[in-house]
């Protein structure tokens, strides 16, 4: 029989993703609603388009290499990123240690909240001192070590299941608990199924760090072969895709954001600014979350390839934020929602207290890079939580879904430019 705990910490299934053809998806409502809210906002491509004819082509590739290096011979942040291996590995000796009864599970803990704690402190503490690290490079680094962060916390949680239930399970048998491993088909290919303690190697630690998740569990869902075709079409959108997001940024944005610094511009400006912006994260979420999280999974055949649902069909704000980005749900569901309603905790509070950690790690990942406080990442995030009320309550399917799409359109441009407001400020000391 396979260990209980392979069933117990399974999140994952073998599917494929909404906008790959062969999830047979076709329910597409919610672009209808977003085709009239882009409407709504048509001028704004009217001045866009006119910015070709003001400013030139300013596109720029070799530009590009500046934001991620100051001296083309000193890559910190690379260095860095290479430097949280140390982290992983020490995640996996505690375990094994623990495995074996050589430290307490008092012990163990303390020993990893310290390793997590470190993970984002360290990586921080590096960003603000070494000057050479761009703010591009301090989002890249960060942006690993806040995903090492909650993939060590889930690996740390899995593997102190598997042992509560190996011993609840050694209380009930007179014999010694034992670990068997089990061969099981999965379409044409034949998996070999571990169970705990078998799990605790480097190649399951490191095939866990690569996987296109952020939630452990003992055996993934394994697809049965590599779709060449398929592979080298996600290769491709994600080539052609990430040009075309430097192109627009350079020759759309760059000349947004600047005429919003001049007095008396920003709230002008703001309107050319909504469309461009909404534009790239559009773009960006298809390139991440389709694109790569596919290519990435399609190499490691990782069966489960739910990286999104159809949060374009929202019609409040809490299913937006449960669907847009599956693998941080997961997360916030299994380790962090889940067990604070077992402790009694109201769905309420438990639902503000997700978006409190959400809306943490939004400001870590700007304030940091950027080397400036100003919290409006943070209050951006906290204001979701009256909005989805209001929604919630007031509206309902299609004007439910346009305000999802108004929301998404209009509030991320007024986050940029007021960091790129400041940032301006504090570098050149006047907006004029």
């Amino acid at each position: 029989m396979v260990n209980d705990c392979v069933f117990f910490c399974r999140c994952h299934n073998l599917q494929e993703s909404l906008l790959s053809s062969a999830s047979g998806y076709s329910n597409y409502r919610g672009i209808l609603n977003w085709c009239v809210v882009m409407l709504m906002t048509s001028y704004s491509c009217k001045i866009y388009f006119c910015s070709f004819f003001r400013y030139g082509i300013l596109v720029d590739p070799i530009q590009v290499v500046s934001l991620f290096l100051k001296d083309p011979y000193s890559w910190p942040a690379a260095c860095l990123i290479i430097v949280s291996n140390v982290f992983i590995l020490a995640a996996l000796y505690i375990e094994r240690r623990l495995a074996v009864g050589t430290i307490s599970e008092t012990t163990g803990l303390i020993l990893h909240l310290f390793n997590l704690t470190s993970l984002l402190i360290f990586p921080s503490a590096s960003v603000l001192t070494v000057t050479s690290i761009t703010p591009v490079g301090g989002v890249l680094s960060l942006g690993t070590y806040t995903v090492l962060f909650l993939k060590l916390y889930s690996y740390m949680d899995s593997n102190k299941w598997c042992r509560e239930i190996r011993q609840a399970k050694a209380k009930r048998m007179t014999r010694s608990y034992s670990c068997p491993i089990v061969a099981q088909s999965n379409g044409s290919a034949v998996n070999t199924n571990v169970s705990y303690p078998g799990n605790l190697t480097h190649r399951d630690m490191y095939y866990f760090i690569f996987a296109p998740t952020l939630c452990y569990q003992l055996n993934f869902p394994r697809s049965p072969r590599i779709r060449k075709r398929f592979l080298i079409r996600r290769l491709f959108e994600m080539l052609f895709l990430m040009q075309l997001l430097v192109g627009l940024i350079q020759q759309w944005m760059v000349p947004s954001v600047q005429n919003s610094m001049k007095p008396f511009q920003v709230c002008i400006n703001m309107e050319t600014l909504t469309v461009p912006n909404h534009l790239i994260w559009l773009i960006f979420f298809y390139w991440f979350f389709h694109s790569s999280l596919n290519f990435v999974a399609e190499l490691l055949q990782f069966g489960d390839r739910e990286f999104y649902r159809d949060w374009w069909n929202s019609e409040t704000v809490t299913y937006f934020w449960a669907n847009w980005n599956i693998p941080v749900h997961k997360w916030c569901l299994r380790h962090f929602y889940k067990p604070m309603l077992r402790k009694g905790v109201n769905k309420f509070l438990a639902q503000t207290a997700v978006f409190l950690a959400s809306a943490f790690f939004h400001e870590y990942l700007v304030s940091v890079p950027l080397k400036m406080f100003r919290l409006w990442a943070f209050m951006g995030m906290m204001a979701q939580v009256p909005l989805a009320l209001f929604v919630s309550r007031f509206l309902n399917g299609n004007y439910g879904n346009a305000a999802v799409w108004i929301s998404l359109i209009i509030g991320q441009p007024i986050a940029v430019l007021m960091y790129v407001h400041d940032y301006y400020v504090i570098h050149y000391g006047s907006t004029t």
